[in-house]
C-alpha cells in the first residue's frame, strides 16, 4: 500500500453536526457556562448511570476538585500510580498532598490492587486509580480495599468514556461511579471531545454541590440564576473557588459527541480486534489484554515490544508515514518529581518503568480503513524484521 500521507496516532470524529451545534450556541448570545452545560451534564449522567454530573474545564481540574471534595489537604497521602499522564500526580500536589506511587499490574497498565494495601498509612486520605488508555482497572478490588479501610476512591477516568465493567453481575459504564467520584476528559485525543473539557460524576449530592460552587470562583449564586431573576441579586463568595467552568459552545459539541459515543466505541472495538488479528503473527509484539470483566473503549491501542529499541522502531514507522507515541509516561521519572518522597518506601516501580520504555501506542481512529490497518501491521513487521505469518 502506498501511503502519500501520514497516518495520525489519533483523530477526533467531528463533522457538520458538531459545527452546527457550536453555531447554534454562538448565535444564541449565551456562550459561557449556561443551559447547554446543564443539558450536557444531565445527558452524561444518564448515559453513565450517575445521579450527578458536573462539567468543568478539563480533567485535571476535575481531579483537583474531586480530591478537594473528599478532604485531601496539606501533607496527606494519596495512593496512585506514577504510570499515568502527569496530571494525575499533579492534582494530588495541587492539594498540598503527597502522591504515593505503587506499581502497575504485570499484564497491563493499571494499578496493581495487590500493592495498594501495603501502601496505606495513617496519613492516607484517598486512593486515586486510573482507567489507563480506556481499559478499566480492577476497580472491584480497589473499592473493596478502600471501603475496608474507610478510604475514599477517586477514579481517573480521563480516557474511559464509554468503557464498561462487569459489576455485581451486570455490565455498567465507567462513571456510574463505582468509587466515590469519577473524572473524565474531553481532550481531542479522547473518545469524546469538546476541544477540551472535563466531567465529574458522583452519587454524593454534597460533593456535587461543592464542585458547582468551586468551579465558579466560589460564587454563591450562578450566572444563570441572576440572569433569570426578576429581582436584583448580589452574589457572595463564601470560600475560595476557581475558574474551572466549561463553555456552552463546548457543551453543545459534547452533547452531539455523546449521542455518537455508542457508534464510536463500537467502531474502535472493531479496529482493536483488527489489530489483534493482524499483529498476532509478529514475534516480539505483545498485544493488550482485555480481562473478561472489562470492556475497553480502546481510547488507545498500546503494544509491548520484546527485544526491540522503542525509539528506533517509532522513528522507522514515522519515516514510513505512521505516527505513534511512546508508552505512558511515569511521573516519578520527571524533573518535577525527582528527589521527592513520592513512592512507597522499599517498593519497586519496575513494571511501570518497563512499560514506558517498551510500549508503543499505534494509530487508532474511527476513520482508519482496513487498508491502513494492514499497512501499519505490515510495516511494523518489516521494521522489526519479523513479518506477520501468512
Amino acid at each position: 500500500m502506498n501511503v502519500p500521507y501520514r497516518i495520525p496516532v489519533a483523530k477526533p470524529l467531528l463533522d457538520e453536526r458538531e459545527a452546527d451545534a457550536a453555531r447554534r450556541v454562538i448565535l444564541s448570545g449565551w456562550v459561557t457556562q449556561g443551559p447547554e452545560v446543564a443539558a450536557f451534564e444531565r445527558e452524561f449522567a444518564a448515559f453513565v448511570g450517575a445521579p450527578y454530573a458536573c462539567a468543568v474545564s478539563n480533567c485535571t481540574t476535575a481531579l483537583h476538585l474531586a480530591l478537594k471534595a473528599i478532604g485531601v489537604g496539606l501533607d496527606d497521602e494519596v495512593i496512585t500510580v506514577s504510570h499515568s499522564f502527569i496530571a494525575t500526580a499533579n492534582a494530588v500536589r495541587y492539594c498540598g498532598a503527597i502522591p504515593v506511587f505503587v506499581d502497575i499490574e504485570a499484564d497491563g497498565y493499571n494499578i496493581d490492587p495487590a500493592l495498594v494495601e501495603a501502601a496505606i498509612t495513617r496519613r492516607t486520605k484517598a486512593i486515586l486509580c486510573v482507567h489507563q488508555l480506556g481499559m478499566p482497572c480492577d476497580l472491584a478490588r480497589v473499592v473493596e480495599i478502600g471501603r475496608r479501610h474507610g478510604i475514599p476512591v477517586v477514579e481517573d477516568a480521563a480516557c474511559a468514556s464509554g468503557s464498561e465493567i462487569l459489576w455485581d453481575g451486570r455490565w455498567e459504564k465507567i462513571g456510574a461511579p463505582h468509587g466515590d467520584i469519577a473524572c473524565f476528559s474531553f481532550h481531542p485525543r479522547k473518545v469524546v471531545t469538546t476541544g477540551d473539557g472535563g466531567m465529574l460524576t458522583t452519587r454524593n449530592p454534597d460533593h456535587d454541590a461543592r464542585f458547582r460552587l468551586w468551579r465558579q470562583h466560589g460564587m454563591s449564586v450562578p450566572d444563570t440564576v441572576r440572569h433569570g431573576s426578576a429581582q436584583v441579586i448580589y452574589e457572595a463568595y463564601p470560600e475560595l473557588g476557581y475558574n474551572y467552568r466549561m463553555t456552552d459552545v463546548q457543551a453543545a459539541i459534547g452533547r452531539v459527541q455523546l449521542q455518537r459515543l455508542p457508534e464510536i466505541v463500537a467502531a474502535r472495538r472493531e479496529i482493536a480486534r483488527g489489530y489483534a488479528l493482524r499483529l498476532q503473527g509478529i514475534a516480539g509484539v505483545l498485544v493488550p489484554h482485555e480481562p473478561d470483566w472489562a470492556r475497553s473503549n480502546w481510547q488507545s491501542y498500546c503494544i509491548r515490544l520484546v527485544g526491540a529499541d522503542q525509539r528506533k522502531v517509532m522513528q522507522a514507522l514515522l519515516d514510513r508515514g505512521i505516527s505513534t507515541r511512546r508508552g505512558i509516561m511515569n511521573a516519578h521519572l520527571e524533573g518535577a518529581y525527582l528527589n521527592r518522597d513520592c513512592s512507597v518506601p522499599g517498593s519497586s516501580l519496575e513494571r511501570s518503568e518497563a512499560a514506558q520504555c517498551n510500549s508503543i501506542i499505534l494509530p487508532l481512529s474511527v476513520q482508519m480503513s482496513d487498508a491502513e490497518l494492514d499497512y501499519v501491521a505490515e510495516t511494523l513487521g518489516d521494521v522489526l524484521g519479523r513479518r506477520a505469518a501468512a
